[in-house]
């Protein structure tokens, strides 16, 4: 282990990047039992790490800490109150790279992580694309690990641990006494959405088979609004968006039987509870890298168009106008995925 004891992480970014962390640190925790690890990363992303052994979760609200000298105040702090001995870079970004600049790192191993960009635009190119799978973003993580001396191999396995519901939520919901499915039709960016009609006309579908439960998770305000009149319309559907904090949401998602989701935050968010997903990709494409841990292509749906992907992360607009790889999904294609996870 070249005498690493305390690896200090970074990774800041949006939830289902961090999410995707997760499962990478408990299998380089798994594999050296004397090493411990400090996350510096937003305050939201606690709800990640809490069922993880020897972390310590270091939270920034990064808007306390801006410019030169609020990262430079920030790495003092670091090298004041943590004894790390060691530093893994998983998002290597102007900030990172600034605390690292900041940080002695000279006395001690730092890895950064690659992120094969040349690849990724050979991939989303318009024209002669090389489209073949990429590393694994996870395997990218563990990269940066094995640069430091920790290295290891994922099993890329769903890990279930089912986690108990708080009184709100079993007030609403019950005991778990039936098929449990969630559906998270929205993403950030359009060209990863699926039409909404065909998302609803999923849970019409679903909501009339016995024995089973839909909840209904993300979005902003607006869309919200859009899942509670699903939720109203349609019997045994519970609209959970923007209702619960992360830990309680991730806590009900650990009772799912099968997820249904966009390629969004909430697959990796599924992913990290153990939970097999039903993946829909528009724009982008898993062969990018971004698959949740331990989830099979098997079990995604997606449109094959001579010009998929043509986004790393889905925020380009759509260049022929049409967004056919979305309105091109078949709703039968999700519904004969999900049912095989139903008893």
């Amino acid at each position: 282990m070249n005498g690493v004891k305390h690896v200090l992480v970074f990774r800041f970014s949006a939830l289902g990047d961090v999410a995707m962390v997760a499962p990478v640190l408990r299998g380089v925790l798994n594999e050296y039992p004397d090493l411990t690890m400090t996350v510096v990363s937003k305050p939201l992303h606690a709800a990640f790490f809490k069922d993880l052994e020897r972390i310590n979760f270091h939270p920034v609200n990064t808007d306390d800490y801006k410019g030169l000298l609020g990262l430079r105040k920030l790495s003092r702090e670091l090298s004041q109150n943590i004894e790390f001995d060691a530093i893994a870079d998983l998002h290597n970004v102007l900030r990172t790279k600034l605390l690292r600049l900041f940080l002695p790192t000279r006395k001690f191993p730092t890895a950064v992580i690659g992120k094969g960009r040349t690849a990724k635009r050979k991939l989303t190119r318009k024209k002669n694309k090389e489209l073949k799978p990429l590393k694994l973003m996870v395997q990218r993580y563990a990269d940066v690990f094995a640069a430091i001396g920790l290295p290891i191999t994922l099993n890329n396995s769903l890990i279930k641990k089912v986690h108990p519901l708080n009184d709100r939520l079993l007030s609403v919901l019950g005991q778990k006494k039936s098929n449990w499915i969630g559906i998270a039709p929205f993403a950030k960016h359009k060209t990863k959405r699926m039409p909404f009609a065909k998302a609803e006309n999923v849970i019409e579908v679903l909501s009339k088979l016995p024995n089973l439960k839909i909840m209904l998770f993300g979005g902003g305000k607006q869309e919200q609004s859009k899942l509670q009149n699903i939720a109203d319309d349609y019997p045994n559907v519970y609209n959970i968006a923007g209702k619960l904090k992360l830990a309680d949401e991730l806590d009900l998602m650990s009772q799912l039987d099968v997820m249904v989701s966009m390629d969004s935050a909430n697959m990796h968010m599924a992913s990290l509870m153990g939970i097999p997903v039903v993946s829909v990709w528009g724009g982008t494409h898993p062969y990018l890298g971004f698959l949740g841990y331990g989830q099979s292509m098997a079990n995604t749906v997606q449109t094959e168009l001579w010009c998929r992907p043509c986004s790393v992360f889905g925020e380009t607009e759509c260049f022929r106008g049409d967004y056919a790889c979305l309105h091109q999904i078949n709703e039968e294609d999700i519904l004969i995925k999900v049912s095989k996870f139903l008893t």
